[in-house]
């Protein structure tokens, strides 16, 4: 099903689409490709939205950066000096972050309008990326597939393809709250990683795969996530052809859990630290399923580049459930 959610300035209509099944409610919108809302129960079987979201256009407008629940693209994550090389042509990009390229620019795929269609439980996006947008070669065509499964797991599945060689990183910024509003203290993460990314001063990946043990980045076992992380986890799994399970984010009180499986071989865990009005620090966990940050310039991690004749596909898997005995946050706080 699908509404109209908003226009443009130069008069482009946004559409929403609802999807249902299983008990799990998802919005989708065509501009951005932005997961709205995602409504779920929780073991009490109350349902509550546990992604952050605006309620009208003019909240994504108005606050483009957290990129809420957007699809981002044509290069998630950071791309170091705003440039990369790819057959001996170095591409200059757009540096919207610092000194480098974030999120696929100035412009990227967030800030662009999809065209939609119906799919059996689900709504496909698309769209073409012309040759040189955001200083990106090749004419890509992309698709974006939302679906929900027999048993209310939200699905997303990228396809593209392209008439140039070019680099491809796609992903989805849904910063979740499993707590439905009261904020993501006290949940627990688990992550089948047994390495990370160590970043410069910029956020840009040194090039080491660093051992996660005894330090603040091992999750192999799930415990309180904290603060302070906006960094590439190594799944250990590597590159697959269908989606394994690599995380698992819960909250003790309402008993929410959430499950990632995806085809990629990294997950970006940014607790959301700098994330500004009108959120607070730290109202929500983005868990970007993803290729590492600055693969273009980092021939040794998992390739990005996509060729003519080739189809670029990614997919994940957010399943929803609940577990456990109700634990109050009082109580935790005292027995911490």
């Amino acid at each position: 099903m699908s509404e109209l959610f908003g226009t443009l300035s130069d008069g482009t209509e946004v559409h929403r689409w609802t999807l249902e099944r299983a008990g799990t409610r998802v919005r989708v919108l065509t501009y951005g490709g932005i997961v709205q809302s995602v409504e779920v129960p929780d073991r009490a079987g109350r349902t509550a939205d546990v992604v952050l979201g605006f309620a009208g256009l003019d909240g994504y407008l108005t606050h483009p950066e957290p990129y809420l629940g957007a699809l981002v693209g044509r290069y998630a994550n950071r791309i170091g000096g705003a440039r990369f090389t790819l057959d001996g042509v170095t591409r200059p990009l757009a540096a919207n972050n610092g000194p480098n390229s974030l999120h696929g620019g100035e412009r990227g795929f967030d800030k662009r309008v999809w065209d939609a269609e119906p799919v059996e439980h689900g709504v496909r996006l698309t769209r073409v990326s012309p040759d040189g947008e955001e200083g990106f070669p090749g004419r890509l065509e992309v698709s974006a597939t939302y679906t929900l499964d027999a048993s209310g797991a939200l699905r997303i599945a990228y396809e593209a393809v392209t008439d140039a060689p070019t680099v491809v990183n796609l992903t989805n910024h849904s910063y979740f709250d499993l707590g439905g509003g009261t904020g993501p203290t006290g949940h627990e993460l688990r992550l089948a990683a047994s390495r990370y990314t160590p970043v410069d001063a910029d956020l840009i990946p040194t090039g080491a795969l660093e051992d996660v043990a005894g330090s603040r980045f091992d999750f192999r076992t799930a415990r309180e996530i904290g603060t302070g992380y906006d960094h590439n986890f190594v799944l250990d799994k590597g590159v697959t052809g269908t989606p394994e399970e690599v995380a698992e984010l819960h909250d003790p009180v309402s008993g929410r859990l959430l499950t990632i499986a995806t085809t990629e071989p990294g997950l970006q865990v940014y607790t959301a630290d700098h994330l500004g009005a009108p959120f607070t620090p730290n109202a929500g966990i983005a868990l970007e399923t993803q290729h590492f940050p600055d693969s273009p310039n980092r021939p040794d991690f998992p390739g990005t580049e996509l060729r003519p004749g080739e189809v670029y596909r990614s997919e994940t898997v957010y399943a929803f459930g609940v577990r456990g005995q109700r634990v109050s946050r009082r109580s935790r706080r005292a027995s911490a």
